[in-house]
């Protein structure tokens, strides 16, 4: 169901499909989406091995070089029809999030001394 705003309304999520973010997710990242769909035992209660599963593959995402927005990550599991719980996506979302911060704190920039031996 399609509101006037343009906003989606399914049975769980509520989202926007006309949005156009700034950074969609590559073939890679749905890979490894579809993979953690076929892995977790219960789409509506997921256990501590399918937390560690997700979070090693949003983990291993990230450490690969690969970047999301989590909305992005949210948008996905609502269309791809399956996770029915909102809370379970919810969870999913919030290890992508958590697992992208870790890294970006881990990785801040680096920056030279000026003090080099080249004369100027």
């Amino acid at each position: 169901m399609v509101n006037t705003l343009g906003v989606y309304k399914s049975e769980t999520f509520l989202y926007n499909k006309s949005r156009i973010y700034g950074m969609p997710l590559t073939n890679d990242i749905i890979i490894k989406l579809n993979e953690i769909t076929t892995s977790v035992s219960s789409k509506k209660n997921i256990s501590q091995d399918d937390e560690n599963i997700i979070k090693n593959i949003f983990k291993s995402i990230v450490e690969g070089g690969g970047r999301y927005y989590v909305n992005e990550i949210e948008s996905w599991f609502a269309l791809e029809g399956s996770w029915k719980d909102k809370s379970v996506v919810d969870r999913i979302v919030n290890m992508a999030h958590y697992q992208q911060t870790k890294y970006e704190e881990k990785n801040k920039l680096k920056f030279a001394t000026d003090d080099c031996s080249c004369g100027n």
